[in-house]
C-alpha cells in the first residue's frame, strides 16, 4: 500500500511535481536510486534487490514511472512476473505516452494487479490493472492526484480521505528554493490521523508484522525550454518522519535534459 501524490500544472515552469512513499516489508532488501542497470544507463531508479526491478525511477528523457500494488497483492506470486520490471520497461521510452501505450498491450495475467503512474512534462497517465480485465490507461489532467492501492482520488480509502485535503491546503513545492519541499515533506512523514486511528490513515507507519514505510521520493520535472533546469530527484533513505530528503545527483555522463 504505497502512496503517490502528483500535481499537474500545464504551462507552469514545473508542470509535474510528484511525491511517493514506499511501503514494504522491512526485511526486503533495496538500494537507493542510482544507475544500477548496465543495459539501461539512462535510468536512475531505486533497485529492489530481491527481484531486480524498481518501484520508482526517472530516465534522462524526463520520464518518471512509479509502481503501486492493488489491495491484497503485496509480494510475489508463483507464476507471475515481477511488477518492478514494468518500471524499467516504462523508462525505456522517451515519452510517457509511448511508455503507457506499450505497457497497456502487455498480457495482464502475467502480473499481479497494480496501479502505475507514468509521466513526463507533458502528460501523466495512470495504468490500472485491477485483475478484472486488461490494463487500462487513464490520463491525469491538471490538478492534484493521489494514488494508493485504490483508485485515483478515491476517498473511500482512509489514506486518501485523510490526506488529500492536507496536500491541497499546503503550498505547492518550489524546486528552486532550499525549503521549497517542506510542506510536502512534512505530510509524507505524517503518521495516522488522530481522528481516524489506524495505519491505513497515515502516510508513514510501521506495523508489528514488519510492514512499514521504508523510504520516500520527490520528483520535479521542468517545462521544455532552450536551457531548462535539470529535473529534481530527492530521496529519503528511510522513513520520512525521521529521515531527511537528500538530492540525487543526476549530472552523470550521458545525462540529457528533457
Amino acid at each position: 500500500m504505497c502512496t503517490v501524490v502528483l500535481l499537474r500544472r500545464s504551462g507552469h515552469a514545473w508542470p509535474l511535481l510528484l511525491a511517493g512513499n514506499r511501503d514494504e516489508m522491512r526485511d526486503r532488501p533495496w538500494t537507493p536510486p542510482g544507475r544500477h542497470w548496465p543495459d539501461r544507463p539512462e535510468v536512475v531508479a531505486g533497485r529492489d534487490d530481491l527481484a531486480g526491478g524498481s518501484w520508482l525511477g526517472l530516465n534522462d528523457h524526463g520520464v518518471v514511472a512509479v509502481m503501486l500494488n492493488r489491495p491484497g497483492t503485496l509480494g510475489p506470486e508463483a507464476g507471475k512476473r515481477s511488477r518492478g520490471e514494468l518500471v524499467l520497461e516504462a523508462l525505456d521510452h522517451a515519452d510517457a505516452g509511448a511508455a503507457a501505450e506499450a505497457l497497456a498491450d502487455l498480457n495482464p495475467h502475467a502480473y499481479r494487479p497494480f496501479n502505475m503512474v507514468v509521466a513526463d512534462n507533458r502528460d501523466a497517465l495512470w495504468l490500472r490493472h485491477a485483475g478484472d480485465g486488461g490494463i487500462g490507461v487513464r490520463p491525469l489532467g491538471d490538478g492534484l492526484w493521489m494514488l494508493t492501492a485504490h483508485d485515483a482520488n478515491d476517498t473511500a480509502d482512509p489514506r486518501i480521505r485523510a490526506n488529500l485535503p492536507r496536500f491541497q491546503a499546503v503550498p505547492a513545492p518550489d524546486p528552486t528554493a532550499p525549503d521549497g519541499w517542506d510542506g510536502w515533506s512534512a505530510l509524507q512523514g505524517l503518521g495516522a490521523d488522530p481522528e481516524a486511528p489506524g495505519p491505513t490513515a497515515g502516510l508513514c507507519f510501521a506495523l508489528d508484522s514488519g510492514f512499514a514505510t521504508v523510504n520516500a521520493t520527490q520528483v520535479a520535472l521542468p517545462a521544455p525550454a532552450l536551457e531548462p533546469p535539470p529535473p529534481v530527484l530527492r530521496f529519503a533513505a528511510g522513513p520520512p518522519d525521521r529521515t531527511p530528503f537528500r538530492p540525487v545527483d543526476l549530472a552523470q555522463e550521458g545525462h540529457k535534459a528533457p
